[in-house]
């Protein structure tokens, strides 16, 4: 394996890929380190110390750290998560857009279009929404504000940073998808959520350090962490493989067919797609409750916190239907059946058509439910760590399917250039199983 690594840097364009991919990944992360002008950053850390493990360090984790400092990009790319979500939503509902995204490119770049520019309008309302949350309520413990001098020239500079930052994120992201390796919008996540992992392996030292854990639950902890993290390996890349057998046929002078094969049906087809556009409208809510101040809403934004079971249980549900959606819009039974069905292929003791269509959508439903609750399962797994074990970073499923699925996907499309450029893959039997998922 190792000398596999060391093929990549004999492929000219795979290296240049790598070093684009890189220096965009490092540019981000220069811009998560800058402040918006006009905030007090100790009185926001105070008040974030306390929210760490509600909603607000939830969001901080897909912004890589940018919310707990308000950098230039505090919103991280959850706009553009969102906005993507309501299109995909909207194909599945509306005919012209499901007639557009059947028209192949142009259709698909005339929704990618339309998903930019509502990514803006859900910048703007976003950032004024946690604009004007940083101005009427948020006092340090201290009694000192988070802004010195509040106003509407504050406002509108605080705005247009925070859009004009998830903006640019949205362009490097981007970027990446057509230059570099890996999807650009999943590495960024990627690449904040493990910038976090040697602060919280310091906490966690810290803590039994200071006798405030006691040595035993810090090794139960970890060996904790490695085996959800196996257990999360072995299950995004778990297939459901389905017999498929083609007939022989005789085209000119030349037979084909005769072989038997089979169809992969994964446990967790959506990867973290699900999880992904579960938190974003999660945090859609909490977002809106910014603009009133009554005592409904802040009792609601108790209730929308994580940790507390209405959030827990909407959140599962959702991740449960995400699930389920992503499958409905990118498999199609009847299709794979008619494909199958056009090149001779039937599985064995069935007829072609739509008894086969019928039981490979009996199958994907049986597994999608099982992955669906495995999903969900590993996404609400941090609050109780924290709960039951004070778990001491924001350890859980959603970091873990995304480090898990983006790691799977990149080494594998490494892999992909490597054995097309006729070098061996990172393994000596069969290819890693990686997956190529998108949010858009």
């Amino acid at each position: 394996m190792i000398e596999s690594f060391g093929d990549i840097f004999k492929v000219p364009e795979l290296k240049k890929r790598l070093l684009f991919t890189a220096i965009i990944i490092v540019a981000y992360r220069v811009g998560v380190a800058i402040p918006i002008p006009g905030i007090d950053i100790a009185a926001f850390k105070a008040i974030f110390a306390q929210q760490a493990h509600t909603l607000f360090g939830f969001m901080d984790m897909f912004s890589g750290g940018a919310l707990s400092r308000l950098s230039i990009f505090t919103l991280g790319i959850m706009p553009y998560i969102n906005a993507s979500i309501i299109f995909s939503l909207l194909q599945a509902t509306v005919p012209y857009l499901e007639k557009l995204a059947k028209e192949g490119e142009t259709g698909r770049k005339k929704i990618t279009q339309w998903t930019r520019y509502s990514t803006l309008l859900l910048a703007v309302i976003q950032s004024l929404g946690l604009t004007l949350f940083m101005i009427v309520p948020m006092r340090a413990p201290g009694g000192s504000s988070v802004v010195a001098h509040p106003g509407a020239m504050f406002v509108f500079v605080t705005v247009l940073t925070m859009t004009t930052g998830t903006v640019f994120i949205m362009w490097l992201g981007e970027q990446i998808s057509e230059n570099g390796i890996g999807n650009g919008i999943s590495l960024i996540i990627f690449a904040g959520i493990v910038d976090r992992l040697p602060s919280a392996m310091k906490n966690l030292f810290v803590l039994v350090k200071t006798h405030e854990m006691s040595l035993f639950t810090g090794i139960f902890l970890l060996a904790f962490v490695f085996l959800v993290m196996a257990a999360v390996v072995l299950l995004e890349t778990g297939q459901r493989k389905i017999p498929v057998q083609y007939a022989k046929r005789v085209v000119g002078r030349k037979m084909y067919g005769g072989q038997s094969t089979y169809l992969p049906l994964k446990v967790n087809q959506s990867g973290v797609i699900a999880v992904i556009f579960a938190v974003s409208l999660m945090s859609v809510p909490f977002t809106f409750a910014q603009f009133a101040h009554s005592g409904f809403m802040k009792k609601f934004t108790e209730w929308w916190m994580r940790g507390s079971f209405i959030y827990e249980i909407f959140y599962a549900l959702l991740i449960i239907f995400f699930c389920y959606f992503y499958n409905s819009i990118t498999l199609n039974p009847k299709d794979i059946a008619d494909n199958m069905k056009k090149w001779g292929g039937f599985i064995p003791g069935l007829r072609p058509g739509e008894p086969t269509a019928d039981y490979i959508e009996w199958v994907l439903n049986r597994i999608t439910l099982g992955g669906a609750l495995y999903v969900a399962a590993v996404a609400i797994m941090p609050d109780y760590l924290r709960k039951f074990m004070n778990a001491p970073f924001f350890f859980g499923g959603t970091a873990l399917l995304i480090v898990v699925g983006v790691a799977l996907d990149t080494v594998g499309q490494i892999e992909s250039h490597l054995i097309m450029r006729h070098y061996d893959g990172f393994l000596k039997k069969g290819r890693i199983k990686g997956r190529w998922f998108n949010v858009r």
